[in-house]
């Protein structure tokens, strides 16, 4: 017994002398933060603390900073890279002597352009010295080919062309023309990639002696980037700072705001969900100006169209456009055995509105001649088609659909585009190497799929072109204005951004006016009317507008009233801490229409004796521009790409629950039913949204 009790004290003495040697080694190695400075500062990446709160180096902590805890939870939650402290940071190990060394690589060997220009110590001396004067210059750009208005050294945006238009102008001295910061350059509005502006500002101190500027800048800058005017400011105006609000213009073609095609999906679930809430009545009258549209369409455009479409892709090139389920209600594919399906026909319960097509061999079929061709681009028609023998079903177009893009449609894969990615491979040819017989080295599967694609386009265009000729109804353009005026005033944003949560204070913004123009706009190139494309102007008025506002917000709308929902419920319950999934708009439509100084012209202009700022003075040549420089080319590039269309047949046939809340039963039809939960085609069924 004292034999175990003289080892178990022998063994407490090593622990307590173990214990003393790390004490001392701590305190040894602490002595050196101790005389840096009174504070224990510690040296970066030396972070030595454990645990669920362990403060990690440049945190404020749990009990500092303001509002109190430094942990928070729900959706108050702050955004995880907002609060990466330096410690997260360093932990990352960022390699900041590769990145650097890297861009200086792709600098000496011309990769990256200068936002600026370098002149030689010679240049520079020998040019006249001449007085600044900080101004600012009135501007107007279509966004076409331009990464925005920003800085960018390796990108063309419309701040670096306006800042060597200065420099070649000679309104920016050599010495001053290799950084941007040297004249003090700052811009009113950024606006992102492809975004148009009638009227923006930048303010910055110009050599502006010469009374021909404005004319050399103007010469100096591409035709769709335009100087309005120059006007001398106080010395320490700011654009930025000083402007008051913003007026921003969305057009948007009155297409737009048909209902869904009746075979969609969405319209499918849109009609069963508002006879399961007994509002089918309250639903029917809510789109009875478009009512029996769709199938005016189908019963004369189309149905002449698909006549004229071979009988072996009949059936697949209505899958492309509209789903498999309506091919099957259009046409259906002959069978290769002569025997398959026998029990549907034999039953005398099941009606049949489709009519059996006789099989075509594809080398029976017609080819493609030079009526075929006509009217379809020549980068459209494929010549040279790789295929193996294998590859002979289109892909389903939805089995593509990534988890990302459902919270943004635009990025969900277009039936056609899965059609031509899945099962096509061409190569663009001049026009004159196009042959109207196929080539001697395709098989007649090569053939029949070069039918297949031509079929598909052909009949693309034909909905293209019923949804041109449609002219909006007075009382759908009242519904949008109704659902204009519930952003008035101030409200809470959190659904119409984001990563923004409802208790963040900056999710709230001031709406002052919001209008859409009862008088709709022709766009196009034809000379008669009817040949032109209708589109709507919305104007909106605000302080300051969060990332995506909005397209988002034209986009709630416009969905609201396309499917015939309840939209003062809906648009009032979006402003609350209730969570809605609203895509975005393309911003093909979107345009900054002018910023607004009031206060400035108020205070300062008077006091100073400075012109007012004002895009009033400019207003014949901005809307000259805007006919022809904005409007024309937002017209031709929906007419070439189609943005409006596919982006509303994404959204038709996306074949989630996510949008559903614009169904009769609002956000509960969306409850429970997302990825997460595992929700798909069986359970669809199960839960009656899938007919």
């Amino acid at each position: 017994m004292e034999h175990s009790t003289a080892i178990l004290e022998d063994a407490g003495k090593l622990i307590d002398k173990t214990a003393n040697t790390a004490n001392m080694e701590a305190n040894s190695s602490s002595a050196p933060n101790e005389q840096n400075g009174s504070r224990g500062q510690k040296r970066k990446g030396d972070f030595k603390q454990h645990g669920r709160h362990a403060q990690k180096h440049g945190s404020r902590g749990r009990d500092h900073g303001r509002g109190g805890g430094g942990e928070r939870d729900g959706d108050n939650k702050r955004h995880k890279k907002g609060d990466m402290g330096r410690g997260e940071y360093f932990a990352s190990n960022p390699d900041k002597r590769a990145k650097t060394q890297s861009a200086g690589k792709r600098k000496d060997e011309g990769g990256e352009n200068q936002y600026g220009q370098t002149f030689s110590k010679d240049e520079i001396a020998a040019e006249e010295r001449r007085p600044k004067r900080k101004v600012a210059v009135f501007i107007g750009y279509s966004g076409t080919g331009y990464k925005g208005m920003q800085i960018s050294t390796s990108e063309r945006t419309i701040e670096g062309d306006l800042f060597a238009a200065f420099v070649k102008a000679g309104a920016i001295s050599k010495a001053n023309a290799d950084d941007p910061k040297k004249a003090g350059l700052v811009r009113c509005a950024r606006t992102d990639k492809g975004v148009h502006a009638a009227g923006n500002m930048i303010s910055l101190k110009l050599i502006v002696e010469d009374e021909d500027i404005v004319e050399k800048i103007n010469e100096a800058l591409d035709p769709q980037i335009k100087v309005w005017g120059i006007e001398r400011t106080i010395g320490s105006f700011s654009c930025y700072q000083a402007v008051d609000s913003r007026w921003y213009e969305y057009l948007i073609p009155s297409y737009s705001f048909l209902p869904p095609h009746p075979s969609s999906w969405l319209a499918k679930q849109l009609d069963l969900l508002a006879d399961g809430a007994g509002d089918q009545e309250a639903y029917n009258a809510r789109q009875e100006e478009v009512k029996g549209y769709w199938e005016g369409i189908d019963d004369t455009t189309i149905k002449q169209v698909l006549d004229e479409i071979d009988e072996d892709i009949r059936w697949e090139v209505v899958k492309a456009l509209q789903g498999e389920e309506e091919a099957s209600a259009k046409v259906v594919e002959a069978d290769v055995e002569g025997d398959e399906g026998k029990g549907d026909d034999e039953d005398p319960n099941v009606e049949r509105k489709v009519s059996k097509v006789k099989k075509v061999d594809a080398t029976e079929a017609k080819q493609p001649d030079a009526e075929d061709m006509k009217g379809i681009p020549a980068a459209m028609v494929d010549s040279v088609i790789s295929l193996t023998p294998a590859t002979t079903e289109p892909a389903d177009a939805s089995t593509a659909v990534s988890d990302a893009a459902a919270t943004d449609p635009a990025r969900v894969p277009d039936p056609e585009a899965a059609l031509d990615a899945t099962i096509i491979t061409t190569t663009d040819v001049e026009p004159e190497a196009i042959s109207t017989q196929p080539a001697p080295t395709q098989t007649p599967e090569q053939s029949r799929l070069l039918r297949l694609r031509l079929a598909t386009r052909k009949l693309r265009a034909a909905y293209n072109t019923a949804k041109r000729q449609y002219r909006i109804p007075a009382r759908r353009i009242e519904r949008i204005q109704q659902g204009l005026n519930h952003f008035l005033g101030t409200k809470n944003y959190h659904n119409y951004t984001v990563q923004k949560p409802y208790r963040d204070p900056s999710a709230k913004r001031n709406i002052k006016s919001f209008l859409v123009n009862k008088t709709p706009i022709l766009i196009g190139d034809s000379a008669d009317d009817a040949e032109k494309s209708e589109w709507l102007s919305l104007k909106v008025h605000g302080q300051s507008f969060m990332m995506h506002q909005i397209r988002k917000m034209i986009g709630m709308v416009v969905l609201l009233i396309r499917c015939g929902a309840d939209i003062d419920k809906t648009m009032s319950h979006s402003f609350t801490d209730a969570k809605y999934s609203i895509p975005k708009l393309p911003g093909l439509g979107l345009m900054l229409e002018r910023p607004v100084f009031d206060t400035y012209n108020k205070l300062h202009a008077a006091k100073h004796e400075r012109e007012p700022l004002l895009f009033s003075k400019y207003e014949d040549k901005i809307e000259a521009f805007k006919r022809t420089d904005i409007y024309g080319k937002m017209f031709a590039e929906e007419e070439q790409k189609g943005e409006f269309g596919r982006f509303f047949q994404h959204v038709d046939n996306f074949k989630e629950p996510i949008f559903l809340w614009l169904s009769s039963k609002g956000l509960e039809a969306t409850k429970g039913r997302g990825r997460a939960e595992g929700y798909g085609e069986v359970k669809a069924i199960q839960a009656g949204l899938k007919p």
